[in-house]
């Protein structure tokens, strides 16, 4: 609980309407909690951080004029008692990584939005650093990336692609079987039980570009 009986001013940062209207909706439900402003890309951000001295910004990380991180550096640095609490689609530490060295108090991944918003916003107000705990989830698969072979991320890179065996096995120069055996270790690596899984997956972690 906010340990300070005013409420926690908040300043909104999404460039969808009706994404901030649903946060408004959902903070303002909670005693000790008004948002105070809504703006719609970094740089605006920025300037409404500086005519509203909110306590907490809650940033979205892909915004256009300026992204989240960029914003959150300018204000930070301009309202260093300001908090951010970054919002973002991206399980992948490097995005949390640059935030925080940004100086967001917090990192957030979206989909948890309905059950986690209002505790982050409060929590950030009184710890250093909130991260969400499905952060250590993709840590885990970054570093099972880096246990892939050079060949495995090649084969797994096809995969994501929508390649089949045969057409992976052509591409490569290789058999059928030494891909079969490719995409076993791959799945027993990663701890993935089937091709769909593994394909978000990769893509989820970095492990392979987006098809």
């Amino acid at each position: 609980m906010n340990p300070d009986p005013r409420p926690i001013r908040v300043l909104l940062v999404d460039d969808h309407a009706l994404v901030r209207l649903g946060f408004r909706r959902l903070l303002e439900d909670e005693a000790g909690i008004t948002v105070v402003g809504e703006a719609s890309d970094g740089a605006e951000a920025v300037v409404l951080a500086e005519q509203l001295r909110p306590d907490v910004v809650v940033m979205d990380y892909a915004l256009p004029v300026q992204n989240g991180a960029q914003a959150t550096r300018t204000i930070r640095g301009k309202l260093p008692a300001v908090r951010v609490l970054m919002l973002s689609m991206h399980a992948e530490p490097s995005y949390a990584a640059r935030s925080r060295e940004a100086g967001a108090s917090g990192y957030l991944l979206k989909n948890a939005l309905d059950l986690e918003l209002v505790a982050f916003v409060r929590r950030v107000m009184t710890e250093d650093w909130v991260a969400d705990p499905r952060l250590e989830q993709a840590a885990f698969g970054a570093e099972a990336g880096h246990n892939l072979s050079k060949r495995e991320l090649e084969v797994l890179q096809h995969i994501v692609a929508g390649a089949s065996n045969k057409e992976i096995a052509a591409r490569l120069g290789l058999s059928v079987n030494t891909v079969n055996v490719h995409r076993a270790n791959i799945m027993e690596t990663l701890q993935i039980r089937n091709t769909a899984e593994l394909v978000v997956y990769a893509i989820r972690h970095g492990l392979a570009p987006l098809p």
